[in-house]
């Protein structure tokens, strides 16, 4: 029996994987104008890097990382998401001894043993983008409007941002107890595994969508009622600077995020057609997490985006981002010397900036014209003896059917002239 691809993940395949690259570019380009340069990681790590810096309790790090020992008996994991790696990278190789913020982007798989169902795979595609070094509320504000920005410029129009503060060690830890306090009140209503969570994680509580549990989460206590002055002051210093950028958001004080590493600014970004499982990326502040991992102290904030829930929610909209020409000029040779001339034009227009394809398999006439119609291209170049012989090649609008001969010394300039690459 042939092999397939392993439970929960997926193959992407042209045409589609066009639609993928086009998506995955899109949403990391307000990112590269904004001055972040791309940085990239290992797909496994020392398990210990994601325990600690992930935070132990967390459902990723009990239930969903890949974990297997090396043949040196070290114990690694496949990456379940990326900031941890990311400050990893950024302190072991001195970059916050620079300029800061130290502003990155990634893109690549990331990996977690979870039900597949839609949109949500066992290997998934995420681009991310951080800036480290400073706990500045107008760094807080760029992060979030870049991430918005990203889905704006894609054609996404039902995309919506939630905000929240979650405080940080001065104020956070009083409303935990406080709220875990609030939930025993409640845990005989609630299913062992959450009761659970309430001694472990409270907060994670917050994070759980079944309805069941949200309705039991209607008079709990809101984090935004206790923080101390100086989470109040910076929140209110993200929310001004994103009205100044003229930023929509819905204020959430249940939004948590599912990693132990976030401090302060959180939120989530969810589209209104993906049903249950809305979230298209979210993201925070994460002052903290160098200090967790054994780095220097080093505040950061990030967002994580997921290309796959992006596709669902371009489909949910009938939107589709522009994508390059897979070819423009298709040429067709009929005849041994005629595919050499045929070679030596594509990669002449090629390299001009036009995409270029030749008919192969000595094809007939009528053949390489239906694959020149299947290649999506604007034009074709027929060459056949008599046209070599007279120096000429046949240069044919696919769409308005007209053909006319143009010098073979002259034919790569004009094609490149009228689709815009290099005469």
């Amino acid at each position: 029996m042939p092999f397939t691809a392993p439970k929960g993940t997926y193959d992407v395949l042209p045409p589609d994987s066009a639609w993928f690259l086009a998506v995955r570019d899109a949403l990391v380009a307000p990112a590269r104008r904004a001055g972040y340069g791309y940085l990239e990681t290992p797909a496994f790590e020392e398990t210990g890097l994601f325990e600690r810096g992930v935070g132990e309790s967390t459902d990723v790090v009990t239930k969903e990382m890949y974990t297997f020992a090396d043949k040196g008996g070290r114990s690694l994991t496949l990456r379940p998401e990326g900031t941890a790696s990311v400050v990893r990278a950024v302190t072991e190789h001195g970059l916050e001894r620079g300029q800061l913020p130290v502003k990155v982007f990634y893109a690549g798989p990331m990996f977690r043993y979870e039900r597949p169902q839609s949109g949500r795979f066992r290997q998934f595609q995420q681009v991310g983008v951080e800036a480290l070094g400073l706990d500045d509320p107008a760094l807080d504000a760029e992060i979030v409007a870049l991430a918005v920005h990203a889905f704006a410029e894609l054609g996404l129009t039902e995309v919506r941002l939630l905000l929240n503060s979650i405080g940080d060690g001065a104020c956070r830890p009083a409303y935990v107890e406080q709220l875990r306090q609030f939930l025993r009140t409640v845990s005989a209503e609630l299913d062992p595994d959450t009761r659970q969570r309430v001694e472990l994680n409270s907060l994670r509580v917050l994070d759980d969508k079944r309805p069941e549990v949200q309705e039991r989460l209607a008079d709990a206590p809101l984090i935004t009622d206790h923080l101390c002055p100086g989470c109040q002051e910076h929140y209110d210093a993200v929310r001004g600077h994103l009205g100044d950028l003229g930023i929509v958001w819905t204020e959430t004080p249940r939004l948590v995020r599912g990693l132990d590493y976030y401090r302060r600014t959180t939120f989530e970004l969810q589209h209104a057609g993906l049903g249950a499982q809305s979230a298209v990326g979210g993201g925070g502040r994460y002052d903290g997490l160098s200090e967790d991992i054994g780095g220097p102290p080093l505040p950061g904030i990030g967002w994580a985006l997921g290309i796959e829930r992006t596709l669902l929610a371009l489909d949910a909209e009938g939107v589709r981002p522009a994508v390059p020409a897979r070819c423009q000029v298709f040429v067709v040779p009929l005849g041994a010397e005629a595919k050499r001339a045929a070679l030596r034009l594509a990669d002449d227009l090629r390299g001009r900036g036009v995409a270029a394809d030749l008919a192969y398999g000595n094809r007939g006439l009528k053949g390489a014209m239906k694959a020149a119609d299947r290649s999506g291209a604007s034009y074709a170049v027929v060459l056949g003896d008599r046209d070599l012989a007279a120096g000429v090649g046949q240069l044919k609008d696919l769409t308005s059917g007209k053909q006319h001969a143009v010098a073979l010394a002259d034919i790569g300039a004009e094609i490149a002239c009228r689709l815009g690459g290099q005469p």
